[in-house]
């Protein structure tokens, strides 16, 4: 985001939300300060460990995923491991470098985060599928778990890359059933908040907030289970981009550059795939991303298409 689109996004906020808006724009000042530690180079590189098949939980803490480990047979242990970004875009930026250009090349990456618009080239992999230009959900306002394991499974069995990358959105808001749990609107009225926003505004409490990311998080883990059942690998290592912070030093979400723990540190936990053929992939759809292919493009209805959805999870520009 250029500083004339903050400017004006932050007197939009002031506008519609007086008071509310101003400690908005204070807040998105303290957080965007966390930009000047982009620089650093800090966290390990997911090319330096051993694996076939990567499962990328977004936005997933490392307590949180072991709140739900019990009920999951293929969570063992699991490891912390310091990621190399605090949010994807970072995550992506400093993952597929030219330092490790090779293993990228051999790679297939599929992703349901829209930051992979503005950060990654096809051309750097073996396959690179940005799912969430066809299988966007316009009721969820997110890419539904069930999209990214079909694609995942047809990708393994017709291709058989040497790696593969299966980077699901959730456990990230939007939450999946946040909704049934909260009698009223929590988010707020113009510039809808996300519900990481209402926790910071004390709109929903903490409990709720928990229990609902904790299922968001197990709608991926339910998938996660259909994938490892459908395709071969000797390894498959379930890890995140970067965590979330819920109020430490003041912070909520995942600002880039921020170096606090919760978001920087990540769970790290393998096991191993078969395909057992237990899952019939149905086909992907078409999303509307302003041409046929479903490609977008750099201006007009795509580039909208990928504001839209930017802003569905929490950002702007």
């Amino acid at each position: 985001m250029t500083l004339r689109d903050w400017v004006r996004v932050s007197a939009r906020k002031v506008r519609h939300k007086g008071l509310e808006g101003l400690s908005d724009v204070l807040y998105d000042l303290y957080t965007g300060l966390w930009w000047l530690a982009w620089p650093i180079p800090r966290g390990t590189n997911v090319y330096e460990r051993e694996w076939d098949v990567l499962v990328i939980l977004d936005a997933c803490r490392v307590d949180l995923l072991r709140s739900v480990a019990d009920e999951y047979d293929f969570l063992g242990e699991i490891e912390r491991m310091e990621s190399v970004g605090s949010m994807s875009k970072e995550w992506m930026a400093k993952t597929f470098t030219d330092e490790y250009a090779d293993e990228v090349a051999n790679t297939a990456y599929l992703t349901s985060n829209v930051f992979s618009d503005r950060i990654l080239s096809a051309d750097r992999f073996e396959t690179l599928e940005e799912v969430w230009r066809e299988d966007w959900d316009e009721d969820a306002d997110t890419v539904l778990p069930r999209s990214m394991t079909d694609r995942a499974i047809r990708i393994a069995r017709e291709d058989d890359p040497d790696r593969l990358i299966v980077h699901y959105v959730q456990p990230h808001h939007p939450f999946l059933d946040l909704d049934e749990r909260y009698d009223a609107d929590p988010f707020g009225p113009a510039l809808s908040d996300t519900a990481v926003d209402a926790l910071r505004k004390g709109r929903i409490d903490f409990e709720t907030f928990w229990d609902a990311y904790q299922d968001n998080l197990r709608n991926a883990l339910d998938d996660v289970e259909i994938l490892l059942s459908n395709v071969d690998a000797d390894t498959v290592a379930i890890t995140a981009d970067h965590g979330d912070a819920l109020g430490e030093w003041g912070i909520y979400d995942h600002p880039v550059g921020c170096l606090h723990p919760a978001v920087r540190t990540v769970p790290w936990t393998t096991t191993t795939a078969t395909d057992q053929g237990t899952h019939d992939p149905a086909e992907s759809g078409k999303a509307e991303t302003g041409d046929e292919d479903g490609e977008g493009d750099e201006d007009g209805e795509g580039d909208e298409a990928v504001q839209d959805r930017l802003q569905a999870l929490g950002y702007v520009g």
